[in-house]
């Protein structure tokens, strides 16, 4: 198990180090550094002054291995819009982006789990095919469309919860939450469906499909043949199994809502890493563009590693292809 995470951590390490790579490539060939810092008529020697203060005169190796060197270190150079230090904008925005995120995959993981279930269970009635329903028109409109609409009925036309920013939020040392009052928790429910709104029905639909296949496998047949009661036969045996390879798909997921969390922020203003870096495109701000690269790349490794070693636990018969030699 030990050789098994020493191997995935060192296979993280090489993803990071490509997405090191070409986040600093962002750095060489997006354009010249200088010219998004200085004005236009900044004269040639303080033009030259400021290079030699960016170290951008240095070969390239040694530029490389300086930007790796501080990204490990959690310097990321200063945003060209903002003039202050990148990794302070990140740690500013990183808890609205979180919070987001966290509240969008909690809700598709209950309500996908439980929409799941049920469609397996009662498959002819009619609540599992409005079940359906929903999960097509979830996997179908695209996330800002989502957004739109629920905008448009719970804000403009109902007037029931705010069509966008955060809400009212509360320090706690240097974290910020808008968990603690009622204007933020209101604030975080028309963007949290948005963004798990396809998670969800993603979900269901897996769900759906892995306890209709297991269902019919011979070990539930075994158990049927025992007594065992409905509820032991679907709850203790068949979700069980059914939930093996949701954990990877919630997992990989989860990546996938903090990374692509860009559009609903965008479309509700949700102060988060996403709407910093649409704007850091907007303004070729490279280093924030840079340093939101490396960090999703972080999570995505991060929640791959911790995903694998949750899989072989979970699945007894992972742990011993795993002892076996390679």
């Amino acid at each position: 198990m030990l050789a098994f995470i020493i191997r995935r951590a060192l296979q993280a390490i090489g993803v990071l180090f490509a997405v090191g790579l070409i986040a600093f490539a962002m750095f060489r060939f997006a354009g010249d550094p200088v010219n998004q810092i200085v004005s236009l008529d900044t004269p040639a020697a303080e033009r030259e002054a400021v290079r030699r203060s960016l170290g951008l005169d240095d070969p390239v190796p040694v530029q490389f291995t300086r930007y790796l060197v501080r990204a490990v270190q959690g310097d990321f150079g200063i945003s060209y819009q903002f003039r202050q230090p990148v990794s302070a904008l990140l740690a500013e925005r990183m808890p609205a982006t979180l919070e987001l995120a966290f509240a969008a995959t909690l809700l598709a993981v209950i309500f996908g789990i439980l929409m799941g279930v049920y469609s397996a269970l009662r498959r002819d009635s009619l609540l599992a095919k409005v079940f359906q329903t929903i999960s097509l028109i979830g996997i179908s409109l695209p996330t800002f469309l989502t957004g739109i609409l629920l905008i448009y009925l719970f804000s403009v036309t109902l007037g029931w919860l705010p069509s966008y920013g955060r809400g009212e939020t509360v320090r706690l040392g240097w974290w910020s939450t808008g968990l603690l009052t009622l204007s933020g928790l209101q604030a975080l429910i028309l963007p949290s469906i948005t963004l798990g709104l396809f998670q969800m029905t993603l979900i269901m639909r897996l769900v759906r499909a892995e306890m209709l296949e297991v269902l019919r496998t011979d070990y539930i047949r075994f158990a049927r043949a025992r007594g065992l009661s409905t509820r032991a036969i679907h709850f203790g045996h068949a979700l069980k199994n059914t939930l093996v390879p949701v954990i990877t798909i919630v997992g990989l997921q989860f990546g996938s809502v903090i990374a692509f969390a860009i559009i609903t922020e965008t479309v509700f203003q949700w102060p988060g890493m996403g709407l910093l870096f649409v704007q850091a495109v907007q303004n070729v701000d490279i280093p924030i563009m840079a340093a939101y690269l490396m960090l999703v790349a972080l999570i995505f490794v991060t929640i791959n590693l911790v995903v694998d070693i949750l899989y072989t636990i979970v699945d007894p018969r992972l742990r011993s292809t795993i002892r076996q030699p390679a």
